[in-house]
């Protein structure tokens, strides 16, 4: 392999990127990530898992129909969540971010073995400073730990090419070892596990594969590329078995209605998408810099385009065409596959479908830095990587995440948890008797509560649109207890949905609709982040 040995700053590049990823992302970490349903639901099936045993057999549910995402997400996670017994969010989240930093070192590599230690260095950077990158790092959510997982099949995908010449039609007997693969295929699962979408990695990974394995033999390693796979999906294959093939019926179900709606045409949807799989890891979400998403768009297009066609580095041409493609079949792919992709709702998470493509946007634009200063005469060259570089970081230095997330984070929720309990003791609701969470909108959990009030021992009924959420206290294959007091949260984000305004008005309804109009007594209400509203409800008297 090449670029072994580098200028004597090079040394320090490593440590370096890894020192100032941590900086950015372990700074405030307690309070910088959104706190919301989605965050509260994992942190319960955590707890149930690590303190009760209860194994996950699915992951998170998507956002279409009842499908949900892979198990190996929470397996990842346990680990975290078992030092504190599944009562700590920051415990969880430091894993996150940790694993957020390891992506830079993974891209500074890859990066550094394909073009030199510029290019690593400013991959590296990139990624490092990158305000969207940090952002993933901040929060518990499964698409945050495609960055690692696909940095590292990326990258054991190039090492494990022979010779880097699996694209060639060179003789490829002698070369680099077939194992790699393996780790490639360990990544290429975990994203696939982490979001359903991540299978669009698998044809990246997976044609580079093929065409090594023509050209030489990969003894066993197909064989254990197959356990891999069968290991990250034998808890699906479990959860079929003995529940009806839930996932299966509901996939079924959710073609068979037509999938996910989709009101932008085609060609319009795949500009929009190519914008928002190019732009994410350099410049955020479209609608807080659309000009500078555009820039960046037209930007790695010259990359790759230069590099393939006028590269004078033959690995920089190949490294290009793989990634180059690579992203243009993300593109198409998450076109058909994603039509929300064509709208952005402020106020939710975006952008997580093409997680797994950052690495190979931060990769092209650090080799294009590098080829500026190879070969474009100085000091043109010096000066316009130099320019182009420091813009883009300086473009998110500047966009980096707030201190403490607008929606208050796992801090506010604590705050809203403590105060429910408050009023529900100051009426004569004891801990040990059961109250019901219910949500409006109802296609949307109640978790982000229902965590905080177990940790302060509440014995919760927490309503999902999947039934009763993990920790809830109704016994397996018993009906639940009878509710002691109500608390209903209202989203006004989803205002339109809901068809009247939280505070007041959108509540009123919810006892009679839920089949419990004793309850009358209302305790307390309160905001407890911005739009998110809480009414406790008693019986009288």
């Amino acid at each position: 392999m090449r670029h072994q040995t580098g200028p004597p700053w090079d040394r320090l590049a490593l440590p370096g990127l890894l020192v100032l990823a941590a900086v950015l992302r372990l700074q405030d970490l307690a309070t910088r990530g959104t706190w919301d349903a989605d965050q509260g639901h994992d942190m319960l099936v955590l707890r149930t898992f690590v303190t009760e045993g209860v194994v996950p057999l699915l992951g998170p549910p998507t956002s279409i129909g009842d499908i949900h995402h892979g198990a190996w997400y929470y397996y990842l996670l346990s680990p975290a969540a078992a030092l504190t017994g599944g009562d700590s969010p920051l415990a969880v989240v430091t894993l996150i971010a940790l694993c957020g930093v390891a992506a830079v070192g993974v891209v500074w590599w890859l990066a550094r073995s394909i073009a030199g230690p510029v290019a690593g260095l400013v991959a590296g950077l990139v990624l490092a400073v990158s305000a969207a990158a940090v952002d993933e790092s901040t929060f518990i959510w499964n698409p945050n730990l495609i960055a690692l997982s696909s940095a590292i099949a990326l990258a054991a995908a190039w090492r494990a090419s022979s010779s880097h010449d699996t694209w060639s039609s060179h003789d490829a007997r002698s070369g680099h070892d077939a194992r790699w693969w393996v780790v490639a295929a360990v990544g290429t699962a975990v994203t696939m596990q982490c979001h359903v979408l991540g299978i669009a990695l698998l044809p990246i990974v997976g044609v580079p594969f093929i065409l090594d394995a023509r050209r030489r033999s990969l003894g066993r390693v197909p064989l254990a590329i197959l356990l891999v796979f069968v290991a990250a999906y034998l808890p699906l294959v479990v959860n079929e078995l003995t529940r009806d093939f839930s996932e299966l019926r509901a996939a079924l179900e959710f073609l068979a209605s037509g999938g996910s709606p989709a009101d932008v045409a085609i060609p319009v949807r795949f500009g929009i998408v190519a914008l928002r799989v190019v732009s994410w890891p350099l410049t955020g979400l479209i609608i807080d810099g659309f000009a500078a998403g555009a820039v960046a768009l037209v930007v790695v297009i010259a990359i790759v385009v230069w590099r393939w066609i006028g590269g004078r580095e033959e690995l920089d041409q190949r490294v290009a065409r793989w990634f180059g493609l690579g992203l243009l079949l993300a593109a198409v792919f998450l076109t058909l596959a994603a039509p929300s992709l064509a709208s952005v709702v402020r106020g939710l998470p975006n952008d997580h479908y093409h997680a797994y493509a950052d690495p190979m946007v931060v990769v092209l634009v650090g080799l294009g830095a590098a080829a500026l200063l190879r070969e474009i005469r100085a000091p043109l060259g010096v000066i316009v990587a130099g320019v182009g570089v420091a813009t883009l970081l300086g473009w998110n230095l500047t966009h980096l995440p707030p201190a403490v997330n607008p929606d208050g984070g796992y801090p506010a929720a604590e705050r809203a948890a403590a105060r429910v309990d408050a009023a529900l003791t100051k009426a004569g609701v004891a801990r040990d008797q059961a109250i019901h969470l219910r949500s409006v909108p109802e296609f949307k959990s109640t978790e982000a509560l229902a965590y905080p009030l177990v940790l302060v021992g509440r014995r919760v009924l927490a309503e999902t649109p999947d039934g009763l959420a993990p920790g809830s206290v109704a016994a397996s294959g018993a009906p639940p207890p009878a509710a002691d007091a109500l608390v209903v949260l209202c989203d006004q984000l989803f205002r339109e949905a809901i068809g009247a305004d939280c505070g007041g008005p959108a509540e009123a309804k919810v006892p009679a609709e839920a089949g419990e109009a004793a309850f009358t007594t209302v305790l307390d209400r309160f905001e407890a982040a911005p739009g998110r509203w809480v009414t406790v409800f008693a019986k009288p008297g």
